[in-house]
């Protein structure tokens, strides 16, 4: 280009055509490309990791979330006094509310659990009618072993695959359940030993679930429990220390008690308007205890570690893009003499400026496009993989243990990825403005000088 012909104005393909010839590997600048190359395969690094981690951790929380509110609801209801009694009214008036999709009574505590040849290991035991698992789809759909056909009058217990494998049990075999508080005897409460056959065994695919939980039907579970009330028979005398246990029981009519009421509603957000709505419209004084404030401390936890995971692994793209400073300013360094040939045929600082940006930048722009793809086919294959990495390694990647879930999930969030992008291209055009302005600034008189 002569300094007669007419400029062809910023972005010409002249200037694209530089940039792309600057950027191509020839035999004497071949490690200026060989750095832009490895500069590229960072920042793609760098956006396929963030896209990864940050879908994986996306799946972990909405998984987490349809699991706990699978099988617990999304407000738990106590009494204000000590005793349920009247849960079975109170559930008639909380599912006639609009909005309520399900209230569910249950009975829960803790108790030791023993297979005929395991040690003892620490359950929770939550009691349940029939009609309330098949509301519970997660838990009804969840068994692989067994059914629940006549559970209400089965007399046995469900429990998670891990607990199962735990205790060396399988179905029909015996689990033997201890709790300290058992009936109040002469000497005192004494523990409450009994053992039920296994009728069903599920997988939940979520290891607090599948490892602790242990399932009865409601009244068993109120007997075995001491939930329930005792009162005099009309017309019965009372029982006297004379007479055996089962006559000084059947002396007494059991009215039954509830630990607690799991209610589901249509609209897991509405928290608020939904415990306004349930206090004005039942009678029955009730304290609602909601899924955000039962889990606060674990999801807080959890946004606060994808913050601080998205911050760090955002370091990798800073350091590409710091790469490509590096990388521009030796090819600036290299190129000087072309430089000046530029400048003393009219080319312009503004042209010598664009010809480098354009350089960086298309750097940035294959690295994020390469880290996009890269990043998308990871995250949707993010099981297989593990799988396929755990098995060529023997160990146990993300171990359920740990990490509460069976499978690594992942979610693939179209917004977070835009940011992602918007990142890195930004600090890749960042990046190529100071070697662009030095270019700029290159004196052809003095580049020329020793040529």
């Amino acid at each position: 280009m002569s300094a007669t012909q007419a400029d062809p104005g910023p972005f010409s393909r002249f200037e694209f055509m530089v940039a792309w010839r600057y950027l191509r590997a020839r035999r004497k600048d071949r490690f200026v490309s060989v750095i832009a190359a490895l500069t590229l395969t960072g920042i793609a690094l760098g956006v396929a990791t963030l896209i990864v981690v940050t879908s994986v951790m996306n799946g972990f929380n909405v998984e987490i979330i349809a699991k706990l509110l699978g099988l617990n609801g999304h407000f738990a209801a106590y009494p204000i006094e000590a005793r349920f009694t009247d849960y079975e009214d109170a559930v008639k008036d909380l599912e006639r509310v609009t909005g309520v999709v399900a209230a569910i009574p249950y009975v829960e505590g803790q108790a030791l659990a023993s297979g005929p040849r395991s040690d003892a290991t620490g359950v929770i035991v939550r009691g349940t009618d029939l009609a309330s698992i098949e509301k519970l789809k997660l838990l009804h759909d969840g068994a692989v072993l067994g059914h629940w056909d006549d559970w209400d009058t089965s007399n046995g217990v469900a429990i998670g695959k891990r607990l199962a494998d735990k205790l060396g049990v399988k179905i029909g075999d015996p689990v033997t359940l201890v709790t300290p508080d058992g009936p109040e005897t002469t000497n005192g409460r004494t523990p409450q030993i009994r053992s039920f056959p296994v009728k069903v065994i599920f997988e939940l695919g979520m290891t607090e679930f599948d490892s602790f939980y242990l399932y009865l039907p409601m009244q068993p579970a109120q007997d075995y429990f001491n939930m329930f009330e005792r009162v005099l028979k009309p017309g019965v005398a009372p029982p006297t220390a004379e007479m055996t246990d089962e006559d000084r029981e059947a002396a007494y009519n059991r009215t039954y008690r509830a630990t607690a009421i799991e209610i589901f509603i249509d609209d897991p957000s509405a928290i608020e308007p939904m415990r306004l709505k349930i206090g004005q419209e039942i009678e029955r004084p009730l304290v609602l205890s909601d899924w955000q404030q039962q889990h606060q401390n674990f999801f807080d936890a959890l946004q606060t570690q994808g913050s601080v995971m998205f911050v760090i692994l955002s370091m990798i793209i800073v350091v590409a893009a710091f790469n490509i400073i590096s990388s521009l300013i030796m090819l600036v360094k290299d190129k000087g003499t072309d430089i000046a040939v530029l400048r003393t045929m009219g080319a312009t600082r503004g042209a010598i400026m664009r010809i480098f940006g354009i350089a960086g930048v298309a750097i940035g722009v294959a690295g994020t496009v390469i880290g996009v793809g890269l990043g998308l086919v990871i995250a949707a294959n993010a099981e297989p993989i593990r799988a396929f990495i755990s098995g060529l390694l023997g160990v146990t990647i993300f171990p359920p243990e740990v990490f509460y879930l069976s499978s690594l999930p992942s979610r693939t969030n179209l917004s977070e990825v835009i940011t992602i992008m918007a990142v890195a291209l930004g600090l890749s055009f960042l990046a190529t403005l100071y070697p662009a302005w030095r270019a700029a600034q290159y004196d052809p008189v003095e580049a020329l000088r020793y040529e």
